[in-house]
Protein backbone atom coordinates (compact mmCIF):
# COMPACT_ATOMS: atom_id res chain seq x y z
CA UNK A 1 0.00 0.00 0.00
CA UNK A 2 1.25 3.67 -0.61
CA UNK A 3 0.46 4.83 2.35
CA UNK A 4 2.62 2.27 4.46
CA UNK A 5 5.62 4.58 2.82
CA UNK A 6 7.00 6.37 5.65
CA UNK A 7 7.90 9.33 3.27
CA UNK A 8 4.36 9.61 2.32
CA UNK A 9 3.45 9.40 5.87
CA UNK A 10 5.30 11.72 7.27
CA UNK A 11 3.91 14.29 4.66
CA UNK A 12 0.21 13.78 5.04
CA UNK A 13 1.25 14.00 8.80
CA UNK A 14 2.07 17.41 8.87
CA UNK A 15 -0.73 19.22 10.31
CA UNK A 16 0.05 17.36 13.74
CA UNK A 17 3.62 17.92 13.33
CA UNK A 18 2.63 21.82 12.95
CA UNK A 19 0.33 21.97 15.57
CA UNK A 20 2.83 20.19 18.16
CA UNK A 21 6.00 22.52 17.13
CA UNK A 22 3.36 25.36 17.90
CA UNK A 23 2.59 24.30 20.98
CA UNK A 24 6.34 23.94 22.11
CA UNK A 25 7.37 27.13 20.53
CA UNK A 26 4.50 29.22 22.51
CA UNK A 27 6.59 28.71 25.51
CA UNK A 28 10.01 30.45 24.47
CA UNK A 29 12.02 32.96 24.66
CA UNK A 30 13.47 34.14 21.38
CA UNK A 31 14.83 37.28 22.50
CA UNK A 32 17.35 35.39 24.93
CA UNK A 33 18.03 33.16 21.65
CA UNK A 34 18.90 36.08 19.72
CA UNK A 35 20.82 37.81 22.43
CA UNK A 36 22.59 40.71 21.52
CA UNK A 37 22.01 39.63 18.10
CA UNK A 38 18.44 41.61 17.41
CA UNK A 39 18.21 41.07 13.13
CA UNK A 40 17.39 44.77 12.82
CA UNK A 41 20.29 46.10 13.75
CA UNK A 42 23.11 42.71 13.35
CA UNK A 43 21.83 41.13 10.22
CA UNK A 44 21.60 37.03 10.14
CA UNK A 45 22.74 34.95 7.96
CA UNK A 46 21.08 31.73 7.81
CA UNK A 47 23.35 28.78 6.30
CA UNK A 48 22.19 25.40 5.41
CA UNK A 49 23.25 22.51 3.07
CA UNK A 50 20.40 21.16 0.57
CA UNK A 51 17.37 21.50 1.40
CA UNK A 52 18.30 22.98 4.79
CA UNK A 53 19.98 25.86 2.02
CA UNK A 54 16.60 26.69 0.46
CA UNK A 55 14.86 26.96 4.20
CA UNK A 56 18.05 29.30 4.57
CA UNK A 57 16.48 31.47 1.41
CA UNK A 58 12.79 31.55 2.61
CA UNK A 59 13.96 32.39 6.15
CA UNK A 60 16.21 35.47 4.91
CA UNK A 61 13.03 36.46 2.64
CA UNK A 62 11.05 36.16 6.12
CA UNK A 63 12.96 37.89 8.23
CA UNK A 64 13.29 40.79 5.54
CA UNK A 65 9.72 41.01 5.15
CA UNK A 66 8.45 40.52 8.80
CA UNK A 67 11.26 43.01 10.40
CA UNK A 68 12.27 45.24 8.06
CA UNK A 69 15.87 44.39 8.33
CA UNK A 70 18.65 43.01 6.07
CA UNK A 71 19.02 39.49 6.10
CA UNK A 72 20.89 36.59 3.47
CA UNK A 73 21.24 33.15 3.05
CA UNK A 74 24.35 31.22 1.96
CA UNK A 75 24.96 27.47 1.80
CA UNK A 76 27.59 26.28 4.11
CA UNK A 77 30.28 25.30 1.49
CA UNK A 78 30.40 29.18 0.58
CA UNK A 79 31.70 29.92 4.07
CA UNK A 80 34.50 27.41 4.19
CA UNK A 81 35.74 27.37 0.77
CA UNK A 82 34.73 31.57 -0.14
CA UNK A 83 35.12 32.82 3.39
CA UNK A 84 35.77 36.49 1.95
CA UNK A 85 32.90 36.95 -0.20
CA UNK A 86 30.35 36.11 3.26
CA UNK A 87 31.98 38.16 5.75
CA UNK A 88 34.23 41.02 3.75
CA UNK A 89 35.95 43.70 5.70
CA UNK A 90 34.53 43.86 9.50
CA UNK A 91 30.79 43.53 8.75
CA UNK A 92 29.16 41.80 11.35
CA UNK A 93 26.31 38.92 11.32
CA UNK A 94 24.71 36.66 13.12
CA UNK A 95 24.92 33.24 11.87
CA UNK A 96 22.32 30.94 11.84
CA UNK A 97 23.13 27.49 11.19
CA UNK A 98 20.88 24.90 9.90
CA UNK A 99 20.53 21.11 10.06
CA UNK A 100 18.02 18.50 10.26
CA UNK A 101 20.26 15.99 12.40
CA UNK A 102 23.13 18.34 13.37
CA UNK A 103 25.13 16.01 12.07
CA UNK A 104 25.71 17.25 8.61
CA UNK A 105 29.58 17.81 7.66
CA UNK A 106 29.53 21.51 6.26
CA UNK A 107 27.44 22.60 8.78
CA UNK A 108 30.05 21.46 11.51
CA UNK A 109 32.93 22.11 9.72
CA UNK A 110 31.13 25.91 9.40
CA UNK A 111 30.35 26.10 13.50
CA UNK A 112 34.37 25.11 13.86
CA UNK A 113 34.83 28.15 11.55
CA UNK A 114 32.88 30.20 13.60
CA UNK A 115 33.83 29.06 16.95
CA UNK A 116 37.40 29.32 16.26
CA UNK A 117 36.50 33.17 15.17
CA UNK A 118 34.35 33.01 18.68
CA UNK A 119 31.74 34.62 16.18
CA UNK A 120 28.20 33.45 17.85
CA UNK A 121 25.59 31.98 16.40
CA UNK A 122 22.61 30.11 16.53
CA UNK A 123 21.65 26.33 15.67
CA UNK A 124 18.38 25.21 14.35
CA UNK A 125 17.86 21.35 14.55
CA UNK A 126 15.64 18.91 14.72
CA UNK A 127 17.86 15.70 15.80
CA UNK A 128 20.11 17.88 17.64
CA UNK A 129 23.72 15.61 17.91
CA UNK A 130 26.68 17.46 17.63
CA UNK A 131 25.78 20.47 16.57
CA UNK A 132 23.77 21.23 19.38
CA UNK A 133 26.28 20.78 21.57
CA UNK A 134 28.58 23.73 19.99
CA UNK A 135 26.66 26.42 21.15
CA UNK A 136 24.71 27.82 23.87
CA UNK A 137 21.83 29.42 21.45
CA UNK A 138 19.59 26.22 20.49
CA UNK A 139 16.56 26.33 18.70
CA UNK A 140 15.57 22.43 18.95
CA UNK A 141 12.15 21.41 17.24
CA UNK A 142 10.61 18.15 18.58
CA UNK A 143 10.30 16.49 15.12
CA UNK A 144 10.68 12.62 14.30
CA UNK A 145 11.74 12.11 10.94
CA UNK A 146 12.54 8.17 9.69
CA UNK A 147 13.08 9.32 6.12
CA UNK A 148 15.67 9.85 4.07
CA UNK A 149 14.28 13.56 2.79
CA UNK A 150 13.39 16.49 4.16
CA UNK A 151 9.65 16.93 4.49
CA UNK A 152 7.94 17.56 7.26
CA UNK A 153 11.52 18.86 9.26
CA UNK A 154 12.31 21.62 6.25
CA UNK A 155 8.08 23.16 7.30
CA UNK A 156 8.41 23.01 10.29
CA UNK A 157 12.24 24.77 10.92
CA UNK A 158 10.31 27.10 8.35
CA UNK A 159 7.33 27.96 11.05
CA UNK A 160 10.09 27.83 13.54
CA UNK A 161 11.98 30.77 12.18
CA UNK A 162 9.36 32.70 10.57
CA UNK A 163 7.43 32.28 14.59
CA UNK A 164 10.84 34.06 15.92
CA UNK A 165 10.79 36.64 13.20
CA UNK A 166 7.22 37.64 13.61
CA UNK A 167 7.83 37.44 17.07
CA UNK A 168 10.48 39.55 17.56
CA UNK A 169 9.00 42.26 15.83
CA UNK A 170 5.92 41.67 18.17
CA UNK A 171 3.39 40.77 15.13
CA UNK A 172 0.61 39.37 16.98
CA UNK A 173 -1.37 39.26 13.74
CA UNK A 174 0.88 37.44 11.83
CA UNK A 175 1.35 34.83 15.03
CA UNK A 176 -2.21 34.31 15.25
CA UNK A 177 -1.88 33.52 11.02
CA UNK A 178 0.71 30.69 11.76
CA UNK A 179 -1.34 29.15 14.05
CA UNK A 180 -4.36 28.17 11.68
CA UNK A 181 -2.49 26.52 9.12
CA UNK A 182 -2.67 23.01 10.26
CA UNK A 183 -6.30 22.98 10.17
CA UNK A 184 -5.97 24.73 6.96
CA UNK A 185 -3.65 21.89 5.94
CA UNK A 186 -5.57 19.05 7.14
CA UNK A 187 -8.99 20.94 5.01
CA UNK A 188 -6.75 20.63 1.86
CA UNK A 189 -5.00 16.94 2.14
CA UNK A 190 -7.99 15.68 2.20
CA UNK A 191 -8.43 16.78 -1.30
CA UNK A 192 -5.42 17.21 -3.01
CA UNK A 193 -3.26 13.99 -3.06
CA UNK A 194 -5.21 11.53 -4.47
CA UNK A 195 -5.28 14.54 -8.00
CA UNK A 196 -1.86 14.60 -7.43
CA UNK A 197 -1.05 10.93 -7.02
CA UNK A 198 -3.35 10.27 -10.75
CA UNK A 199 -1.53 13.42 -12.25
CA UNK A 200 2.18 11.83 -10.88
CA UNK A 201 1.60 8.87 -13.13
CA UNK A 202 1.72 10.68 -16.77
CA UNK A 203 4.95 10.87 -18.96
CA UNK A 204 7.29 13.99 -18.56
CA UNK A 205 10.97 14.23 -19.77
CA UNK A 206 11.62 17.74 -18.57
CA UNK A 207 10.72 19.15 -14.94
CA UNK A 208 10.78 22.66 -14.19
CA UNK A 209 9.33 24.74 -11.30
CA UNK A 210 9.22 28.50 -10.94
CA UNK A 211 8.68 31.30 -8.38
CA UNK A 212 9.52 34.40 -7.41
CA UNK A 213 10.46 35.71 -3.92
CA UNK A 214 10.18 33.43 -1.20
CA UNK A 215 8.23 31.04 -3.16
CA UNK A 216 11.72 30.91 -5.48
CA UNK A 217 13.37 28.97 -2.36
CA UNK A 218 9.91 27.01 -2.73
CA UNK A 219 9.97 26.05 -5.88
CA UNK A 220 14.24 25.35 -5.30
CA UNK A 221 12.99 22.78 -3.20
CA UNK A 222 9.82 21.41 -5.24
CA UNK A 223 12.63 20.56 -7.69
CA UNK A 224 14.74 18.89 -5.58
CA UNK A 225 12.20 16.90 -3.48
CA UNK A 226 11.12 15.32 -7.23
CA UNK A 227 15.08 14.76 -7.76
CA UNK A 228 15.50 12.96 -4.92
CA UNK A 229 12.38 11.04 -4.23
CA UNK A 230 11.88 10.13 -7.90
CA UNK A 231 15.65 9.92 -9.54
CA UNK A 232 14.08 13.01 -11.90
CA UNK A 233 16.11 15.21 -13.22
CA UNK A 234 14.10 19.08 -12.62
CA UNK A 235 15.20 22.77 -12.63
CA UNK A 236 14.07 25.69 -10.53
CA UNK A 237 14.02 28.91 -12.05
CA UNK A 238 12.72 32.69 -11.12
CA UNK A 239 9.20 32.80 -12.60
CA UNK A 240 9.78 35.86 -15.28
CA UNK A 241 13.63 34.08 -16.01
CA UNK A 242 12.16 31.62 -17.40
CA UNK A 243 11.11 33.54 -20.53
CA UNK A 244 14.63 34.45 -21.36
CA UNK A 245 16.28 30.95 -22.44
CA UNK A 246 14.88 28.29 -20.45
CA UNK A 247 11.30 28.25 -22.07
CA UNK A 248 12.90 26.05 -25.25
CA UNK A 249 12.22 23.28 -22.85
CA UNK A 250 8.78 23.51 -23.58
CA UNK A 251 6.52 21.40 -25.12
CA UNK A 252 3.87 17.71 -24.76
CA UNK A 253 6.99 16.28 -22.49
CA UNK A 254 7.47 19.09 -20.17
CA UNK A 255 6.22 19.66 -16.93
CA UNK A 256 6.44 23.16 -15.55
CA UNK A 257 5.10 24.18 -11.96
CA UNK A 258 4.77 27.58 -10.84
CA UNK A 259 4.54 28.43 -7.59
CA UNK A 260 2.08 31.55 -8.14
CA UNK A 261 1.87 34.84 -5.78
CA UNK A 262 -1.17 37.19 -5.02
CA UNK A 263 1.04 40.09 -5.22
CA UNK A 264 2.25 38.88 -8.74
CA UNK A 265 -0.33 36.83 -10.01
CA UNK A 266 -1.47 38.51 -13.09
CA UNK A 267 2.22 38.95 -14.10
CA UNK A 268 3.35 35.10 -13.02
CA UNK A 269 0.16 33.66 -14.73
CA UNK A 270 1.04 34.76 -18.13
CA UNK A 271 4.25 33.02 -18.23
CA UNK A 272 2.33 29.84 -17.18
CA UNK A 273 -0.35 30.11 -19.32
CA UNK A 274 2.43 30.91 -22.38
CA UNK A 275 4.01 27.14 -21.57
CA UNK A 276 0.53 26.25 -22.29
CA UNK A 277 0.03 27.92 -25.37
CA UNK A 278 3.80 26.11 -26.13
CA UNK A 279 2.43 22.81 -25.80
CA UNK A 280 3.67 21.86 -21.95
CA UNK A 281 2.07 20.83 -19.29
CA UNK A 282 1.51 23.08 -16.32
CA UNK A 283 1.13 22.44 -12.83
CA UNK A 284 -0.14 25.57 -10.60
CA UNK A 285 -0.45 26.28 -7.11
CA UNK A 286 -1.90 29.17 -5.98
CA UNK A 287 -4.51 31.13 -3.30
CA UNK A 288 -6.97 32.17 -5.60
CA UNK A 289 -6.71 31.02 -9.22
CA UNK A 290 -8.11 33.34 -12.39
CA UNK A 291 -10.79 31.57 -14.19
CA UNK A 292 -8.53 31.54 -16.94
CA UNK A 293 -5.86 29.32 -15.21
CA UNK A 294 -8.40 26.98 -13.96
CA UNK A 295 -9.75 26.31 -17.40
CA UNK A 296 -5.74 25.67 -18.77
CA UNK A 297 -4.18 23.85 -15.31
CA UNK A 298 -3.23 20.47 -16.08
CA UNK A 299 -3.15 20.02 -12.25
CA UNK A 300 -4.12 22.93 -10.24
CA UNK A 301 -4.18 23.39 -6.35
CA UNK A 302 -5.52 26.44 -4.68
CA UNK A 303 -4.98 27.03 -1.15
CA UNK A 304 -7.65 29.38 -0.41
CA UNK A 305 -5.94 30.60 3.03
CA UNK A 306 -7.20 33.52 4.66
CA UNK A 307 -3.70 34.43 5.66
CA UNK A 308 -1.07 36.89 5.26
CA UNK A 309 1.13 35.89 2.05
CA UNK A 310 4.17 35.21 3.27
CA UNK A 311 2.27 32.89 6.09
CA UNK A 312 1.48 30.67 3.35
CA UNK A 313 5.12 29.67 2.40
CA UNK A 314 5.50 26.40 4.25
CA UNK A 315 1.62 25.12 2.69
CA UNK A 316 3.09 25.51 -0.54
CA UNK A 317 5.90 23.61 0.47
CA UNK A 318 3.42 20.16 0.79
CA UNK A 319 2.27 19.65 -2.97
CA UNK A 320 5.64 19.38 -4.68
CA UNK A 321 6.43 16.71 -1.67
CA UNK A 322 3.22 14.84 -2.92
CA UNK A 323 4.51 15.22 -6.28
CA UNK A 324 8.07 14.12 -5.44
CA UNK A 325 6.94 10.72 -3.41
CA UNK A 326 4.07 9.39 -6.35
CA UNK A 327 6.44 10.40 -8.81
CA UNK A 328 9.05 8.05 -7.40
CA UNK A 329 6.36 5.50 -6.56
CA UNK A 330 5.08 5.66 -10.11
CA UNK A 331 8.42 4.66 -11.57
CA UNK A 332 8.37 1.66 -9.02
CA UNK A 333 11.41 3.54 -6.93
CA UNK A 334 11.51 3.37 -3.07
CA UNK A 335 10.75 6.99 -1.99
CA UNK A 336 12.15 5.78 1.69
CA UNK A 337 15.16 5.24 -0.03
CA UNK A 338 16.62 7.37 -2.47
CA UNK A 339 18.61 6.58 -5.11
CA UNK A 340 22.44 7.46 -4.06
CA UNK A 341 21.43 9.23 -0.74
CA UNK A 342 21.46 8.94 2.60
CA UNK A 343 20.07 10.75 5.55
CA UNK A 344 22.60 12.56 6.20
CA UNK A 345 25.73 13.98 4.60
CA UNK A 346 29.11 13.24 5.58
CA UNK A 347 32.14 14.12 4.18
Amino acid sequence: MKHEVKTLAEILNQPAVWEQCLHDLDGMNFHSLAAEQDPRVTPWLFVGCGTSYYLAQAASASFISLLGAPAQAVPASEILLQPHLVFPGSTAQFPVLISRSGHTSEILQVAEYLQQRSIPFLAVTCDGQELAQMTDKVLKLNVVEESTVMTSSFTSMLLALQYVAASIAGNRDFLTALRTLPSHLSRLLATYPAQIERFAERSFEDFAFLGQGILYAIASETALKVMESSSTYAQYFHTLEFRHGPKSIAGPRALIGALLSESGFAVESRVLLEMKQLGSQIFAITNTASPELRAAADLLVELDLPVPELARAIVYVVWGQLLGAYRGLAKGLDPDNPTNLTRVVTI
